[in-house]
């Protein structure tokens, strides 16, 4: 049997790493959005397909500020500080904005059949892309590129400070939500709300905040995504939500629709598959190959690998 040198096993094995330190980050990314379509259908049984949207406005928002931060010198002598207001921001404009969404397009529909709240669904999804196209432009937007430069090797494997960024501000908030769901009072009012609003509703839980609650926490999410996917690839584009929204909402449905355990597995494998199937396989399929896999298990596991709204995780 022929062995590979040394130093082909060493390559080989850095090339895995590599892949998968971008797995790691690209499945966060995908599991922050996937947790908003997740939440949401916890909730009210709805898929909001505006959800992709939302997430491409935080990524415009994103630039938007650090643009203007850029301009006033502010980005160069406190670099920290604008990224924090630029995702605070951010994250509470797109939170705004999915509670005006739910109010004038969810609400008024609640109790009419689910074919016309998915119509709205989808209505909404092309009025925002089309917003964004005619008040930014159709041309990508550049971020600063001054942010996060360079990085270090670990043995064979180069890691960028960016990356790091990433899968730490990713880290953080999937630990926020964890314990926002399942150790607050409102946490357990949302997770009361899913398993019933009638019931809910007798003991004071305003069932109408805490639907707005929920599509304001996964804008949230998913525009924090949107701002990392810009400064990971350097630019925003107006169209920039409907394929990532898309494999979210795969990732939602891989991990068990409803289930926010679920969905932050979903968005690892997602991303996981994705990279490593670039990698080794080949790139003109990357896109394939999480779609493959989602039928796969949903073949074997209609429900998704945690199970569909499992009482204790669902939100």
């Amino acid at each position: 049997m022929l062995h590979p040198e040394p130093s082909l096993k060493s390559e080989s094995m850095d090339y895995f790493f590599q892949q998968l330190i971008n797995g790691l980050t690209l499945g966060g990314l995908y599991a922050l959005i996937a947790l908003g379509y997740t939440m949401v259908y916890g909730v009210i049984q709805l898929i909001n397909f505006a959800h992709g949207e939302l997430f491409a406005a935080g990524g415009y928002v994103g630039v938007i500020l650090l643009g203007y931060f850029t301009g006033r010198g502010y980005l160069e002598t406190h670099p920290i500080l604008c990224l924090i207001g630029a995702f605070a921001l951010t994250m509470g404009y797109c939170a705004f904005l999915a509670v005006g969404v739910e109010k004038v397009a969810y609400k008024p529909l609640r109790r009419q059949p689910r074919l016309a709240v998915l119509l709205s669904a989808l209505g909404m999804s092309i009025f925002l892309s089309n917003a964004l196209m005619l008040t930014q432009g159709v041309y990508d937007k550049a971020y600063p590129s001054e942010l996060f430069q360079g990085g270090f090797d670990l043995g064979g494997v180069t890691i960028s400070y960016l990356r790091i960024m990433i899968l730490a501000m990713t880290v953080v908030l999937l630990i926020g939500l964890n314990l926002l769901v399942f150790r607050t009072k409102i946490g357990i009012a949302m997770r009361a709300t899913a398993q019933d609003k009638i019931m809910s509703s007798l003991v004071s839980i305003s069932s109408n905040r805490i639907i707005s609650l929920t599509f304001a926490i996964g804008a949230g999410l998913a525009a924090a995504a949107g701002v990392m996917v810009g400064l990971y690839y350097g630019s925003v584009r107006y169209d920039m939500g409907f394929l990532p929204g898309i494999k979210a909402f795969a990732a939602a449905v891989l991990g068990g629709i409803g289930n926010i355990t679920g969905a932050m597995l979903g968005g690892l494998i997602i991303g996981m598959v994705e990279i490593f199937g670039a990698g080794y396989i080949s790139g003109q399929y990357k896109d394939v190959f999480a779609f493959i896999i989602l039928i796969a298990v949903l073949y074997f596991k209609p429900t998704g690998i945690m199970g569909e709204n499992i009482d204790d995780t669902r939100v």
